[in-house]
C-alpha cells in the first residue's frame, strides 16, 4: 500500500521497552537508564579521544553524537555496543555491563557501521538470511518484505559487488526491519543515501523512537525530522 504521495509508508515493531528498567537490592527498588555509560575513558594509539563521560539514555530517546573528526564518535559506539572495552569506566544495558551480556544484548541490539559490513560476493537475500541467523533468528519479518522497505525489491539475487553504495547502504539498513531490537547504535547511517532515502531513514528513526525504542548515531546530516526526545551530545565536552 502506498500513500498519497507514492511512497510505500514505514512499518515498525512495536518495541516493549520501558523508560528504565528496575531490580531489588536488598528489598529496595533501584530504578535504572537503559542504557548508561559511567565515566568513559577511551584511548586509542596511546591518545585519550574523550575522559569521564557519562550518558544515560531512556526508552524513546535519540542522542546524536557530535564531534570533530577524531573525537572518538565511532569509539564511543562500539564502547555502547560493547564491541571494544573503555579504558576506564563502563557501560551498562539495563543495569548490567555489557562485556557480561554480550550474547543476551545482541537480541536487543542493531549495530551498523560506517561500513556497510556486507559480504560482497553474496546477495542482499544471502547477507539478510547470514545476519539474521547470527544475531536475530527469531526475525519477525521475512527478507523479501525488509528489502522491499528500503527499496531494494528485484535486488535481492544480485551479488553485493554490483550494487551502488547508496543500494549497499539500504541492505545493511534494512536489518533495523528484521528484528524488533530496542537499542539501534548507527554510525553515520545517511552516507551515500540519495534523498528519498534519507528522508525515509528520518521517519523510521523518529518513529522507533516515538514506539519507545532507542537511538544513538553519528551523523553529518542535518535532520529535518526528529522525534520529541531528541538531543545532542558533544565529545568536545569531554576532550583530554
Amino acid at each position: 500500500m502506498y500513500n498519497a504521495a507514492g511512497k510505500r509508508p514505514f512499518t515498525v515493531f512495536l518495541i516493549t521497552a520501558v523508560s528504565s528498567s528496575t531490580l531489588c537490592n536488598g528489598g529496595r527498588a533501584v530504578t535504572f537508564p537503559l542504557l548508561e555509560a559511567r565515566a568513559l575513558t577511551c584511548e586509542r594509539d596511546q591518545r585519550v579521544l574523550f575522559e569521564h563521560l557519562d550518558l544515560r539514555v531512556e526508552a524513546g530517546e535519540m542522542v546524536q553524537v557530535a564531534g570533530p573528526n577524531g573525537s572518538g564518535k565511532t569509539s564511543l559506539l562500539r564502547l555502547l555496543a560493547g564491541l571494544m572495552s573503555p579504558t576506564a569506566g563502563e557501560v551498562q544495558w539495563r543495569g548490567r555491563a555489557v562485556t557480561a551480556q554480550r550474547h543476551s544484548m545482541a537480541r536487543e541490539l542493531v549495530w551498523i557501521g560506517h561500513r556497510a559490513g556486507l559480504k560482497e560476493l553474496l546477495s542482499p537475500e544471502e547477507n539478510l538470511a547470514w545476519w539474521s541467523a547470527l544475531h536475530h533468528p527469531a526475525a519477525r519479518r521475512s527478507i523479501g518484505e525488509a528489502l522491499d522497505a528500503v527499496g531494494l525489491r528485484g535486488f535481492e539475487d544480485v551479488p553485493c559487488y554490483m550494487l551502488s553504495a547508496g543500494q549497499q547502504r539500504r541492505v545493511a539498513l534494512a536489518r533495523l526491519y528484521l528484528a524488533p531490537s530496542s537499542l539501534w547504535l548507527l554510525d553515520e547511517p545517511f552516507t551515500a543515501l540519495d534523498r528519498d532515502a534519507v528522508e525515509q531513514l528520518e521517519a523510521h528513526l523518529a518513529i522507533h523512537c516515538e514506539r519507545g525504542g532507542l537511538v544513538v548515531f553519528t551523523t553529518h546530516h542535518r535532520l529535518e525530522k526528529q522525534p520529541s526526545r531528541y538531543r545532542q551530545l558533544d565529545l568536545a565536552a569531554w576532550a583530554a
